[in-house]
């Protein structure tokens, strides 16, 4: 069993900030990319960034230079640290990681979100 639980969401005014943790447990072998997607309603869930194993990141354009991934592999936690927050940043955030179990099965998977409001 594998289980990723985010953190950290909530309400925030416009320009300000916040940072989402997600923490891995259970029968992990190894954990590769990890990522933030999120989902705005009546929207796609779309990729916001992602990290791979050796620290190589990417972005979605409408976060470049506001949103940094990183990751602690010892814990097996993903964060997102988020400035300048805009209104249309609303959305669910999930974390996702591409995984390898005890039992060397390969599969993602997923957290159960955490709402971020960007609201005055």
């Amino acid at each position: 069993q594998v289980q990723l639980v985010e953190s950290g969401g909530g309400l925030v005014q416009p320009g300000g900030s916040l940072r989402l943790s997600c923490a891995a447990s259970g029968s992990i072998f190894r954990i590769d990319t990890m990522g933030w997607y999120r989902q705005a309603p009546g929207k796609q869930r779309e990729l916001v960034a992602n990290i791979t194993w050796d620290g190589n990141t990417n972005y979605a354009d409408s976060v470049k230079g506001r949103f940094t991934i990183s990751r602690n592999s010892a814990k097996n936690t993903l964060y997102l640290r988020m400035v300048k927050l805009k209104p249309e940043d609303t959305a669910v955030y999930y974390c996702n990681a591409d995984l390898l179990t005890l039992s060397l099965s390969e599969s993602t998977y997923w957290g159960q979100g955490t709402q971020v409001t960007v609201s005055s």
